[in-house]
C-alpha cells in the first residue's frame, strides 16, 4: 500500500507524523555539515514510497530544481542517498541509503580521513622546519620554546595516527565487533 492509497484524513495524519520526523532529521543534519533544507530533503526521501526525480522532490518541497540538485549532490557525496536506475525512466532517480550504520561510517571516514591527512602533512612539515630551526638556534630560551612546540606537535602526530587507525576500524566494519549493531529482534524484546 502506498501513500496515494490512503484516505485523505489518513494522509493528513501520516503527513503530520512524518513532518515531525523530517523536521528532527533536518535539524540534526548539521552534525554532518548539511543545511536544514538538505536535511529536509533527506527526510522526504526517507519516507518516499519509491525513488524520486529532482522534479518530484522540487514539487514536493516547493523548491527549485537547482536547489534540489545542490542538496542531492551533497547527499550523494556523503553517501546518504543513492542514484538508482529504473527501467523506462530517462531521468535520474534517487533514494535514501537506509543502512544508517554504513552512512555513519562512510561519512566520518570520508571527513576524518581528509582532516587527518591534511593535519599530518602540516605537522610533519612543521616538525621538519622546527628541527632546522633547532639546529641553528643559539639562544637557549628560543631552543626551549622550539623543543616544547616540537613535543606538542609530536603528540599531535601520535593522535592523528591513532585516529587514522580508528578510521580503518570504521571502514573495515570492525567497529561493530566492539559496538554491535542493534537488531530488530533485540528491539522487539525491549519494547
Amino acid at each position: 500500500m502506498s501513500f496515494g492509497d490512503l484516505r485523505p484524513e489518513e494522509q493528513a495524519e501520516l503527513l503530520k507524523v512524518r513532518k515531525r520526523v523530517i523536521e528532527a532529521i533536518g535539524r540534526n543534519m548539521d552534525l554532518y555539515g548539511v543545511t536544514l533544507s538538505t536535511g529536509h530533503l533527506y527526510g522526504l526521501l526517507f519516507f518516499a514510497d519509491k525513488p524520486m526525480t529532482l522534479d518530484e522532490m522540487g514539487t514536493e518541497m516547493k523548491m527549485s530544481k537547482t536547489s534540489m540538485s545542490t542538496g542531492v549532490r551533497t547527499l550523494l557525496d556523503l553517501k546518504m542517498v543513492n542514484k538508482v536506475w529504473e527501467k523506462g525512466s530517462r531521468k535520474d532517480l534517487y533514494e535514501v541509503e537506509y543502512d544508517w550504520y554504513q552512512t555513519f561510517t562512510d561519512f566520518f571516514a570520508i571527513k576524518w580521513r581528509k582532516a587527518v591527512e591534511a593535519n599530518l602533512i602540516v605537522m610533519k612539515r612543521t616538525i621538519a622546519e622546527t628541527d632546522k630551526l633547532l639546529e641553528m638556534a643559539e639562544d637557549e630560551t628560543f631552543r626551549q620554546v622550539l623543543q616544547e612546540d616540537r613535543q606538542r606537535m609530536a603528540e599531535a602526530v601520535k593522535y592523528y595516527k591513532w585516529l587514522d587507525r580508528f578510521i580503518d576500524v570504521l571502514e573495515s566494519g570492525e567497529i561493530f565487533d566492539l559496538v554491535p549493531k542493534e537488531h530488530p529482534e533485540e528491539d522487539a524484546k525491549r519494547t
